[in-house]
Formats: C-alpha cells, structure tokens, sequence
C-alpha cells in the first residue's frame, strides 16, 4: 500500500493558502493545490497500517487506502472510481469536511497523518478537469416515483442514488437555487457555487426533476405529494437557529448567521440587493462585529466580515478554550477536542473563550453586549465574579447553532413522530419515519451535523427507499 517506506522518509506536506492580504479582497476560493508529483509524494505515505482506521472515521467509509495508492502509481482514473463508488460529491468534502479521517489516520499518532482530504479533492478536480465523471443513466426504469423534500447535501444524495436506481424522482428546494446550505450557507470563499452547478447538471441528465422555489408545507402539501409519489423523502436539514434569549436581543442590530452568509451568497450569485437581502442589506462594512458561536459557521462570518470591511470582529465561546494539542493516547482514532485555528481566524479576529452573553446595549440600535466570564466545575456553568466587561459592538451575528429543524408548515403537514431533541424520528436501518410512507436523512434526523454525515444518510436512505419500493436493493450502503 503506497510506498513501503514512503512515511519513513517524508513528512506531511498539505496545501497552503493565498496570502490573506490577497484574499480579502475577493470570495474565491484561495487553497493553492500540490502538483502532482507532490500529491503522488504524499500519497505514498499512505502505510500499511493492517487495520485502516481511516475507514471508520470517514463517514461515508471512504476506501481511502485504495485510492491514496492508485495516485501513487498515477492510476487516476481508478482512484476516482473508487472515490466515487462510496462518496457522490467528494469535491465538497474535499474542500469543507473537517476530516475526521486524518484524525484516525495511524500516523495521526505522531502528529503526521497523511493528507487524505487534499487527495480527495485533487482526485475528483482531476475527474472533471478530463471529463471522467459522466451522468450514469440507468438501463431500464422502474415505474416508481420519489419526493425529495429539501436540496442539500443529503436530499443531493438520496435523489442521485434513488434516479441511478431507476426511479423518477423529484426534488423540492424552497429557495430559488438547489444547494441547501452547500449554497446559501456556506461562504464562496470555502466553496464556489459552481460546483454543485455542474453536479445538478449531471443529476439532470441521470432524470432527477428539480423544483425550486417551491416549498413543502407551504406551495404544494404533503398530502399532495403523498398522493403523486410512491415515497417521500424527507432530507430538508436543520434550519431552526439557536436564539439569544438575554435582554436587548430584539435590536435590529442582533441578527442570524445564516441571513448574513445567505444574503453575501446571493451577491456573490450575482443577485441584486432586493434579491439577496429582501428584508434590508446586513453587511458588517465599517462596523465593530462581535460573533457569538464558536464553531463553523461562526468562522464563516468572521471571513466574511473581514471581507465586507469590519471595523473590528471578535468571536465569544461559552465554552472553555480548548487545549492546544489532544492527548492521543485518551483519544487516538476518535476525533478529538482540541483549539482549531481557521482560515479565516488567521485573517484577523479577537477570539474568546468561558465568556457568556448578559445584556446587549443600546436603545434603537446595538451599541454594545454586557459579558461575564464563567468557569466549568463538574460540568456546570458558574458566573465569575466581578468579572464582567462590555464589548464596544454595531452588528452582533449569532451563530450558536440550530436546535433542530423547522416545525411549521411541512413537519406539521406531515404528523410524522419526532425525537426527545425535536428531529424527525427514524432509524438507521431503514430510514422510516411514522408514516411508512415518508423517510428522513440528514440533519432533519440526526440533527446539525456535517455535510459527510449527511451524504452518508441520503445514500444509506436511498437504499432503504429502493428496497421498500422494489423488495431489495442493489444500491450500496
């Protein structure tokens, strides 16, 4: 597997980034990729550890030690069969996934996993970049019909899977472009939009229907579709954000993440203002930007403010800083927790941490956010006193999560049970939610999670799809 002695004699060496002072100014993507002589280098590191833990930290079991040799050997065109045959879109992955792969890698343990996530990416860029990658119709059909409700990365998945299976299928996308948050929550800057353009392209051709700007619940009902479709697959994400329940929170300076990545999106898209920001432009040009969210989307806007031209951006976490190295011996193959430092952090940020939110200032407008800092003792919060301090602030995004998906319209249309966390109740084995005629994948059932998990979810849930539909399946799991 790789070169025998290939992680013997070299260490990692992943892709580097544009300069920061280049990049602000623009959202395009900004990784600078190996050549290939580098790439087949750093694939050859790929050991033969015996036991692949690489397998299950990927999400969708990536056969990761198959295809990192193909590249060493220059077998292209094999490795991407191999890439494909278990992740639909790895030019997303390759480019957003946090890969909890590198954090199983065995050479992990030392602190030099092979660069798994930029061989991904750099194999599936040189798929479409020789025109590998063609629609894959299929032979015969099978007279059944499928709704997907909801265009992400697992609705994308599911529809994909279920139309090679011979299934007329129709997906459902509320907003004006499919995508999900792929699109519309995820800044150009990680990931251009072209991408999943080229991908509904091919979707297209394999004879999956798309119908935008029409929403579940809302333009068309459940039981409309129950009645037009064998079955219903319910992949529509989590959409409903954690609120700031503090006092001033009303102010139309306090505003959702997702309005202000969506609305930058649009324009990027080449949207007019009206069109991207229909409830008012929300930009953080020249303005003392506090972020409340710790995470990746949390990230997200703070490259995006920096871009818009902020004053001033600072990230508060409720949580404690996290340590700067994980001890592998506690937690080697498992993803652990440890300080991360993003893209767009090194761009320019003030970050911190154990701080909760009290009071946001201000009387027609946000002037500023009233903080106390807190220390964790046996798992509970605890206020530190006389610690509290004010944040100087003009705009206040939040971006601490989503507590589920959206209730109103279609969940309430279709009556289908839900878990102790507000999902959509069904399981992994057949994706069956209460009524045997609908499904759920993705976020709309795990809840908020991540794009791999949510491709692994439509493809498993295309296959229970088929079976329930046909009696069995040939779709992989």
């Amino acid at each position: 597997m790789g070169k025998e002695t290939g992680f013997l004699e070299l260490d990692r060496q992943d892709r580097t980034y544009a300069d920061p002072k280049e990049r602000l100014t623009h959202y395009k993507e900004f990784v600078i990729p190996h050549a290939e002589p580098a790439l087949k280098a750093q694939a050859s590191r790929c050991m033969n550890c015996g036991i692949p833990y690489c397998h299950n930290g990927c999400p969708v079991n990536n056969i990761i030690p198959d295809w990192n040799h193909l590249v060493y050997e220059g077998d292209w065109q094999n490795a991407l069969e191999v890439l494909h045959s278990t992740n639909n879109f790895p030019e997303f992955t390759g480019r957003i996934c946090p890969a909890p792969c590198e954090a199983s890698c065995t050479l992990n343990i030392v602190d030099q996993p092979v660069t798994i996530k930029s061989i991904e990416c750099a194999i599936v860029d040189k798929g479409w970049e020789n025109g590998w990658i063609h629609p894959q119709v299929p032979a015969k059909r099978t007279g059944k019909s499928v709704a997907v409700v909801g265009s992400g990365p697992a609705g994308m998945a599911a529809a994909q899977q279920l139309a090679r299976a011979g299934h007329s299928v129709t997906v459902f996308e509320k907003n004006d472009r499919a995508g999900g948050l792929l699109r519309y929550g995820i800044p150009d800057f990680k990931m251009e939009k072209h991408l999943i353009n080229r991908r509904l392209v091919q979707m297209e051709a394999e004879g999956v229907s798309f119908r935008t700007s029409t929403e579940v619940g809302v333009h068309v009902s459940i039981e409309s579709l129950k009645e037009n479709f064998d079955a219903i697959v319910l992949s529509g994400g989590a959409e409903d954000p954690r609120r700031l329940e503090i006092p001033g929170a009303e102010l139309p300076g306090v505003r959702l993440a997702m309005e202000f990545l969506t609305q930058q999106n649009k324009r990027v898209a080449g949207d007019d203002e009206l069109r991207a920001a229909p409830r008012g432009t929300l930009t953080a040009t020249g303005k003392h930007v506090i972020v409340i969210g710790g995470g990746d989307t949390g990230s997200d806007c703070v490259g995006t403010s920096n871009r818009q031209g902020a004053a001033s951006v600072t990230q508060l976490e409720i949580m404690p800083k996290p340590p700067e190295k994980e001890n592998k011996q506690l937690t080697w193959p498992d993803w652990p927790l440890k300080l991360r430092t993003s893209s767009s952090h090194e761009e320019g940020v003030e970050r911190d941490w154990s701080v909760l939110t009290k009071r946001v200032i201000g009387e027609n407008d946000v002037t500023g956010l009233e903080c106390v800092r807190v220390e964790w003792v046996d798992g509970r919060m605890q206020e530190v006193a006389g610690s509290e301090f004010v944040l100087k602030a003009d705009l206040i995004l939040l971006a601490m999560g989503f507590v589920g998906p959206r209730k109103q319209g279609l969940l309430d249309q279709a009556g289908v049970e839900l878990d102790g966390r507000g999902n959509v109740a069904a399981n992994v084995i057949d994706y069956r939610t209460s009524d045997p005629q609908i499904f759920a994948c993705g976020d709309m059932r795990r809840g908020q999670s991540l794009v791999v998990w949510a491709i692994r979810e439509g493809r498993q849930a295309a296959r229970a799809v088929d079976e329930a539909l046909m009696g069995a399946s040939e779709l992989p799991r």
